[in-house]
Parts: C-alpha cells; structure tokens; sequence
C-alpha cells in the first residue's frame, strides 16, 4: 500500500490513500484529530469491523452495538493498554456474546503489535516538476 504525505498549511499533514485522503492537525488550532489519535482510532475501528463482519455473518442487526476504547498510558509517554469495550444491548444473542469478543481480537491492527514492522525513514530527492501543459496559463 503506498501512500502520499502533503502539507496543506498550518500545521496540517494529510495522507492520500488511494482516492481518500486522512487530514491531520496539530493543538492549538486543530482542525482534524491528531496522526497520534488517528492510530488510536485505528485499533477501536479495527475491531468495530470484526464485530460489524461477525454481526452481518450471522444476520444479527448491529443497531445498539457500541465500541468503546480507553488508552492508558505507560507513565513514559508513550501507551501501556487499550481497553476495547463492546457494548452489546440486551437482546443480543447470548450465544454470541463470547464469540464477538473473539472476532474483534482478530483485529489486523491489533495482530500488528504481536510482530512490529521494521520502520525506515529516508531523505530522497524531489521528483522533477512535471512541465504545464501546452497552452497552459495563456491567455487565448
């Protein structure tokens, strides 16, 4: 998957992924969560798809189905839990509440903190700018 990083201004950072693009911003002015609070939020809505698939699998309404994340923090900075809750309404299959559980521990994101990628940042040059089109910016 490969993806294109841009600065639309301020201290924005948007992802382009594909047709989609994830805009970023930073406090005190932030117009958009945080790259942080976006990779929070991939682990809960990771989970949220696992349950969702579980749900449409077996014909049960995901309607009242809620997932909750609460991030603890290792008291170096950095993150020591997350606790993914889903809330389930009443009439949900009691059959099905342990084996929900199960589907959303198969989250892919969460699976990528068992073996971390390695990760490799490097300085390459600029691409050439690509020449205007012909007739491009001319006044007819």
């Amino acid at each position: 998957m490969d993806m294109t990083i841009d600065f639309p201004g301020g201290m924005r950072v948007d992802a382009h992924v594909g047709p989609h693009v994830i805009h970023t911003d930073q406090p005190p002015d932030a117009s958009a969560p945080t790259p942080f609070a976006h990779f929070l939020a991939s682990i809960g809505t990771c989970a949220g798809v696992y349950v969702l698939g579980f749900c449409r699998q077996r014909g049960i309404d995901p309607a009242g189905i809620r997932v909750t994340q609460r991030v603890h923090g290792n008291g170096r900075g950095g993150v020591g839990a997350v606790d993914v809750a889903i809330h389930l309404p009443a009439d949900f299959p009691e059959k099905y509440r342990a084996a929900v559980v199960r589907a959303a521990d198969q989250c892919a994101v969460k699976e990528a903190f068992r073996d971390p990628p390695e990760i490799r940042v490097t300085a390459l040059p600029a691409p050439p700018a690509r020449p205007a089109a012909a007739g491009a910016g001319t006044a007819a």
